[in-house]
């Protein structure tokens, strides 16, 4: 068995996003974006499908304008994962979406003008249950907090943050959750560090505008990672210029290296060398793509040599460790049986299947026996 997580979580105080608990001891959740027109409502759609059938527990859609609020009440009705509308400055596309069947607001009440107008939109989401999402970004920080601070920084975040909360719990609303994103890796950490301890309510993070895929990827991994193991952060987008279908499996990989969630097969593979036996990255690409289906979580090693195989097998549900001249697949740690080169991967993958098959019927056995 591999090391538990020891990760202690901040305590937090839960919401509803639909269905989707957030904070509290809920699990945490992966979100992303759709980044199709709002109002070609087919392709917004087929996205939103795409990237919860990658494993995304909420997903965002922008809404600009009152247009854009009428096609989110059609992507709403044909979809069934959690939508959040991302509103500025117009309280009236609030109003509507809601109307609409949203299941949060993003919205930072200090933008939408006169305070009836406030009043207006937190009412309507009183009645009718919806929560808001506060967030601040350090690309658009209010002129005076610009001008009180010289540049974006960590504390002109918390102190934005901080404003907004204020303004709805001067009206009683306390279903919100909070994100202050910045591009700066230091500067998200510390904002995020800087206002955990202030409030109780849900974390949203994320490293805005991290770049493509590969370095995007790396900053948020290095930002979020080092917040998840302070015990900070409820849910959680991986902000890339690329697919957001890759947003929601970078977001999975990350919660899953640290032991915080886990769903999907974890491939665990040596980067090859002159030893290997086998084309390892040939065998991981192939396996990657072919399981992408699976949502049960299972460890399986492939690793092409007889150096390290044996030991990784050992703490894998499956193992693969490459030999000569036949290849030994290892089940829980022992040798089950020898495969030949020939078709590799169609052999792995039916095992893999095979056992998340038996499992399944296994578990089935226990629960129909009460």
């Amino acid at each position: 068995m591999r090391t538990a997580n020891r990760i202690r979580r901040r305590h937090s105080r839960r919401i509803m996003v639909g269905p989707v608990a957030v904070g509290g001891d809920a699990p945490i959740s992966v979100q992303s974006m759709t980044n199709t027109e709002t109002t070609d409502v087919a392709a917004t759609v087929a996205q939103v499908r795409a990237i919860a059938d990658a494993g995304a527990d909420i997903v965002r859609v922008s809404v600009p304008s009152l247009d854009a609020a009428e096609a989110f009440g059609a992507i709403r009705r044909e979809v069934a994962v959690p939508l959040v509308a991302d509103i500025h400055f117009d309280y009236r596309i609030a109003l509507r979406v809601l109307d609409l069947g949203v299941d949060c607001l993003r919205i930072n009440p200090g933008n939408i003008g006169r305070e009836e107008r406030v009043r207006a939109v937190v009412a309507k989401a009183r009645d009718l249950r919806v929560p808001i999402r506060i967030g601040v970004n350090a690309g658009s920080l209010e002129k005076e907090l610009q001008v009180k601070y010289g540049e974006p920084t960590a504390e002109a975040l918390v102190e934005s943050a901080l404003r907004h909360i204020d303004i709805l719990d001067r009206l009683d609303f306390h279903e919100y959750k909070v994100s202050l994103k910045a591009s700066e890796v230091f500067m998200a950490m510390a904002a995020y560090r800087g206002i955990a301890g202030q409030v109780d309510c849900p974390l949203h993070l994320g490293i805005t505008e991290a770049g493509g895929f590969r370095s995007g990827t790396v900053k948020s991994a290095v930002g979020l990672g080092a917040l998840l193991l302070d015990g900070i952060g409820d849910t959680l987008r991986i902000s890339l210029a690329a697919d957001p279908v890759e947003e929601v499996r970078v977001g999975w990989d990350l919660l899953k290296c640290l032991g915080l969630r886990s769903r999907g097969v974890n491939l665990i593979a040596c980067p090859s060398c002159s030893r290997q036996n086998f084309d390892v990255i040939a065998t991981v690409n192939a396996l990657e793509e072919r399981l992408a289906d699976i949502t049960e979580p299972l460890d399986v090693a492939v690793i092409g040599c007889i150096v390290n195989g044996p030991g990784e097998a050992r703490v894998a549900d499956l193992g693969l460790t490459g030999g000569t001249p036949r290849h030994l697949l290892y089940r829980h740690g022992k040798v089950e049986q020898k495969l030949d080169k020939a078709e590799l991967v169609d052999q792995l993958e039916r095992h893999i299947r095979a056992t998340i098959r038996a499992r399944a019927e296994r578990d089935a056995s226990i629960i129909a026996r009460g």
